[in-house]
């Protein structure tokens, strides 16, 4: 960072989801009952998952985890964005916002490990399915988890790095409502080629690398589906699959459209919508989708509220 001392700005100054004053209380309302149930739904998760016997199994494990990392990467955004729409000016300081950068781009890219893991898991339970137990051990599962933090937390250490050490002499104007690359980039006073480039590469290694893991994955696992004679059968397989396969569609989906588009294209605009869904409502879906469409989860969740004897 051997340029932070010659920074002229301390804070910057955030534009926020809205400037409508009349439209504010109601998005407070809204975002702060998604952030509850969001809270509510993780940690729910995770204490079902660690209670139930019948969820001591790997998937679950990596579902408990993901669950951990959706909460916290919620609420590394969220708290700030809900006092921003109730505050005139909504600023933060130059290492706050140094701070919320690194724990959500490395929450981020943990996510997306994790969720290639799941579907690694996948591939084995249904394609090896007499191995699964000596493949998917503790062990395994545990570095699994430790290779998904430690990727996402070093990327994000040459990130931040790469971004802070910009000059920035102003203005300190951010039209966003978190501390995101782009629109950082824009305020910077000296040359960000080199960011562009670390940005653009990690992005691309870490998601991309990430994706392609999943796609392998799920299509032995199609091909093994497929191959299964009974429709019961099948309709089990893809019972197993199916909450996993909608979270990676909604979480990829929007990723890839936020940073992997050209830059200048006619969806510029679309930028702000698109972060509050993947930073505020892909937390709290997780788990909703695990909860609505896994039936382990629901029996956990009945016998965890005595529903069931």
């Amino acid at each position: 960072m051997r340029h932070l001392n010659k920074t002229q700005v301390t804070m910057f100054v955030f534009s926020g989801l809205t400037d409508n004053e009349q439209l504010a209380p109601f998005l407070f309302t809204f975002f702060l009952s998604v952030y509850l149930v969001c809270v509510v739904f993780n940690f729910g998760m995770m204490f079902i998952i660690l209670k139930a016997s019948n969820l001591q199994t790997p998937m679950y494990y990596f579902l408990s985890y993901l669950s951990l990392v959706d909460l916290f990467y919620s609420s590394v955004i969220t708290p700030k964005m809900l006092a921003d729409l109730m505050s005139k000016i909504k600023f933060i300081s130059f290492y706050s916002c140094a701070v919320q950068f690194f724990f959500f781009d490395a929450l981020a890219v943990t996510e997306a490990f994790l969720l290639s893991s799941m579907s690694y898991d996948r591939y084995v339970a249904i394609c090896r399915p007499l191995l699964y137990v000596s493949v998917m051990t503790s062990k395994k599962c545990l570095s699994l988890v430790f290779l998904c933090f430690s990727i996402g937390f070093l990327q994000s250490v040459v990130q931040t790095s790469c971004v802070f050490s910009l000059e920035f002499c102003g203005p300190n104007f951010i039209d966003h409502f978190y501390c995101d690359v782009p629109p950082l980039l824009i305020l910077a006073c000296s040359s960000t080629l080199w960011c562009d480039s670390i940005t653009f590469f990690f992005v691309s290694a870490c998601g991309i690398g990430s994706l392609m893991t999943i796609l392998v994955s799920y299509t032995f696992i199609v091909t093994s589906i497929i191959q299964i004679k009974s429709s019961k059968g099948r309709q089990k397989a893809f019972g197993t699959c199916s909450s996993h396969l909608m979270c990676i569609s909604i979480f990829y989906g929007t990723v890839f459209f936020i940073y992997l588009r050209p830059p200048n294209s006619a969806f510029e605009n679309q930028d702000k919508s698109a972060s509050v869904f993947y930073t505020v409502m892909i937390p709290m879906l997780n788990p909703l989708i695990y909860s609505l469409r896994n039936q382990e989860v629901k029996r956990a969740i009945k016998k965890a509220l005595h529903i069931c004897p």
